[in-house]
């Protein structure tokens, strides 16, 4: 059978690709003989403070998204303990989690960077495990399973090679399917899917990407990713002395361009087209694909690390089906609604889920 790839429309997929420029700012008017007034100075004065306030909390921001060690202080113990309590351990809570998914399809949706591999120093080199792969393998043939990152789709295809997935890549601005039959879908969406909402942006992402390149490299440790449909300025290797000079470099590239918005994650900088699409707006157009988009009995869960993540836990949340589970040693302020502590441990929640599918199904056929 040829394979066909379905191209949703955005009309059809009500993804409004609306940008929202920044108004541009009058110049104040200049003082009479060329020199500047007393007035201007202090408006540019405070610019001048304004914008190093904003870039301190930005700075704050990263740390807070990007914490480098563990505290071991009574009241961080207090604080990781209370934390637990509101999101307990998926692992811990595995039966109820079963009990809750109890006649209803299961649909898994997983991060990569920080869920699926660790978070390494060079980001090209962040390599599944053998054994992750062959776990993410046997999951996808028994729950449909998509791959949500922030990462290029194709990059993440190439470190994970499992065909049988669903990869939603540039936070679900690049959405492709099985690229064979599903057992999961009975018609051509089973085949290729292919959304790209921002597909205008490209040239622009592109001539963003070259300035930055150009603008950090006086920063040592400070790497840049094409994403194609967003862009990753990488900071794990950057002295954290350093971060306040890289913000700014990032920031004045960006001032640039209104059209593109500047988000922080887990020591990463990101920019991205300004429309209302992301991690949470592609798990709903996967759930649409699949024909599952207006079930009661649908269960989605989606395991993530990082804050972009949050908007795919909220999603859920707001749906009111399934949960999220955030990866995470350190309390975060999270929708999601369990916690795991690393990859491995996201290894051993994904394996117990196939064990129980296996044990249920084997109960089944001797019914």
């Amino acid at each position: 059978m040829t394979q066909q790839n379905v191209v949703v429309s955005d009309t059809k997929s009500g993804v409004p690709l609306t940008v929202f420029p920044t108004p541009a700012q009058k110049k104040p008017p200049a003082a009479p003989g060329g020199y500047i007034s007393i007035s201007r100075r202090r408006v540019l004065k405070n610019l001048e403070i304004n914008g190093d306030q904003r870039i301190n909390a930005w700075v704050e921001s990263m740390r807070a998204s990007s914490p480098t060690h563990l505290k071991s202080t009574p009241s961080f113990s207090q604080e990781q303990n209370s934390w637990i309590l509101h999101h307990p351990s998926a692992l811990d809570m595995f039966d109820q989690i079963i009990d809750a998914s109890k006649g209803k399809q299961i649909v898994m949706f997983l991060d990569y960077d920080g869920t699926l591999s660790p978070i390494v120093e060079d980001p090209d080199r962040a390599f599944m495990s053998h054994s992750m792969r062959k776990t993410v393998r046997k999951l996808a043939r028994c729950f449909p399973t998509a791959i949500v990152t922030g990462r290029c789709k194709d990059k993440v295809y190439n470190f994970v090679q499992l065909a049988e997935l669903y990869y939603a890549g540039s936070h679900g601005m690049d959405i492709k399917g099985p690229t064979r039959s599903s057992k999961y879908n009975k018609d051509a969406k089973a085949e290729a899917i292919l959304f790209q909402p921002a597909s205008d942006f490209l040239p622009m992402i592109d001539e963003v990407y070259q300035q930055l390149v150009e603008k950090t490299k006086s920063t040592p440790g400070a790497m840049v990713e094409n994403n194609k449909f967003c862009l990753s300025v990488h900071f794990r290797c950057v002295d954290e002395k350093k971060w306040s000079d890289l913000a700014r470099q990032v920031k004045s590239v960006l001032k640039e361009y209104p059209k593109l918005r500047l988000t922080q994650g887990r020591k990463v900088l990101e920019i991205r087209p300004t429309i209302k699409w992301d991690k949470g707006k592609a798990l709903e157009f996967l759930l649409e694909s699949l024909g599952l988009a207006n079930c009661s009995d649908v269960f989605p869960v989606y395991i993530g690390d990082d804050r972009s993540d949050e908007d795919a836990f909220k999603k859920l949340r707001d749906r009111g089906q399934g949960f999220g589970i955030l990866v995470s040693k350190f309390p975060k302020d999270t929708s999601a609604s369990y916690s795991l502590q690393e990859p491995n441990e996201v290894m051993n929640f994904l394996q117990r889920l196939v064990e129980w599918k296996h044990m249920s199904q084997r109960a089944r056929s001797r019914v």
